[in-house]
């Protein structure tokens, strides 16, 4: 099943880049660069949604729109896509 969240990245203090999910509490990353946070930020997600998929009664939160997220000066918000398998096969 695939899940896109949108991640806000900042530049942080010393290098690189923060990275945080509006939608998923707690869900945080950081990268040296912009290409190794949305890395980081993707593998975050994955562990995230699937701590939260083995719940027995899972609630996922839904989705914010980019453009409704109030961005401050110097972040950007990227799409996060999660392919994440319930099963062998069941992608195939």
């Amino acid at each position: 099943m695939k899940f896109i969240y949108p991640a806000v990245l900042s530049p942080s203090e010393g290098t690189g880049y923060d990275v945080r999910f509006p939608d998923l509490d707690a869900c945080t990353a950081h990268g040296d660069t912009l290409d190794e946070a949305v890395e980081n930020a993707n593998a975050a997600a994955y562990e995230w949604l699937t701590l939260e998929l083995s719940d027995e009664d899972p609630v996922l939160p839904a989705v914010s729109d980019p453009e409704d997220l109030e961005l401050q000066e110097g972040e950007i918000c990227r799409k996060i896509c999660v392919n994440i398998r319930f099963y062998e096969g069941w992608d195939e």
